[in-house]
């Protein structure tokens, strides 16, 4: 079993590690060394399927409450995506029941994994070495008779309400958006804290803001799926160090193509794999964050509050979100 370490070793790996790594040097050896050293497997016992969301304590919850002046509500998520293209294979399909006098209704069907949609990844979404995150075996938990029995959406059937940050690296760079394939490495994160005056800590929920839909509304869609900017492999022991709680992006956290030194078809996207099943940590895919980035940049404020409330879908791998801010 992988026994998780304390965070002062991890951030004095960190520390020891980062000046040999470059954003594309992460090799197979390493991720899989990390895989061992990171993982949090156990850390809150062998049965647990909660992961990092247990960094959310009450006094987190209270913290987070505090930051809320003004009121001001910003949704995180993109309108539900009708139309096929290259980065939406399986559109949001909406149709109307027959309306009656007084009431009229519609039905839905949706396909929310992807590249397209807002939504919550569980921690049974994902498998490595046949493993989910605390050692769960895949073929013993995950049918598609019976979905998800261990690391289902219904362990965060509760709601997710912590303090809320965005790392919007566009602004850092002094661009509107990054070009697809750019890596965002430990550097670019912590010069965002310096520059936004936040230090990112535990039970905390990081948005990274890479401008996609800034950019796709400019130049149209494109496949994300080979080219696309997010994290570089290297940012997984600062991510460990952290014990950040939850982690929002604007596609799959990871930046596009995957790095040629990484093998292992297991880690097809060793960023977003590697949290979900080694850390336990709960991800947004496809948020959209340009609204959130014109009110943090109108109050020159980069922490809120944030509220998450998935549906509660029995065994389900996932569940579509509406992540809210407030300021």
């Amino acid at each position: 079993m992988r026994k998780a370490i304390g965070i002062a070793a991890v951030t004095g790996m960190l520390m020891a590690a980062i000046p040999a790594l470059g954003a594309d040097d992460v090799t197979q050896a390493q991720l899989d060394k990390w895989k061992t050293e990171l993982s949090n497997w156990g850390r809150w016992g062998k049965e647990d399927q909660k992961g990092t969301l247990n960094l959310i304590t009450p006094e987190k919850r209270k913290q987070a409450a505090a930051l809320v002046k003004e009121g001001v509500t910003v949704s995180l998520a993109r309108n539900l995506d009708t139309e096929k293209s290259v980065d939406n294979s399986s559109p949001f399909e909406r149709t109307m029941n027959p309306i009656r006098p007084a009431a009229s209704s519609d039905r839905f069907t949706i396909n929310f994994h992807g590249s397209a949609h807002t939504h919550m990844d569980a921690l049974g979404h994902h498998f490595i070495d046949g493993k989910m995150y605390n050692g769960f075996g895949r073929d013993q938990f995950v049918t598609e008779a019976r979905g998800a029995e261990r690391g289902a959406i219904t362990t965060a059937q509760d709601g997710v309400m912590t303090r809320g940050i965005l790392i919007d690296i566009p602004r850092l760079k002094g661009v509107d958006y990054l070009e697809p394939g750019v890596r965002i490495t430990v550097a670019d994160l912590e010069a965002w804290e310096k520059m936004a005056g936040v230090k990112i800590g535990a039970g905390d929920a990081i948005f990274v803001r890479t401008g996609r839909w800034t950019r796709r509304a400019k130049t149209g869609p494109w496949n994300v799926n080979e080219q696309m900017p997010g994290l570089a492999p290297e940012v997984l022991p600062w991510l460990r160090a952290r014990d950040i709680a939850l982690m929002g992006t604007e596609y799959a956290v990871d930046a596009t193509p995957i790095p040629k030194t990484i093998t292992n078809p297991d880690d097809y996207l060793p960023v977003h794999n590697f949290v979900l099943v080694i850390l336990g940590m709960p991800l947004i895919d496809n948020t959209n964050l340009d609204a959130l980035a014109a009110a943090a940049a109108q109050r020159k404020r980069w922490e809120f509050m944030v509220t998450i409330a998935p549906l509660r879908i029995e065994n389900g791998t996932g569940s579509p979100v509406n992540p809210i801010a407030t300021f």
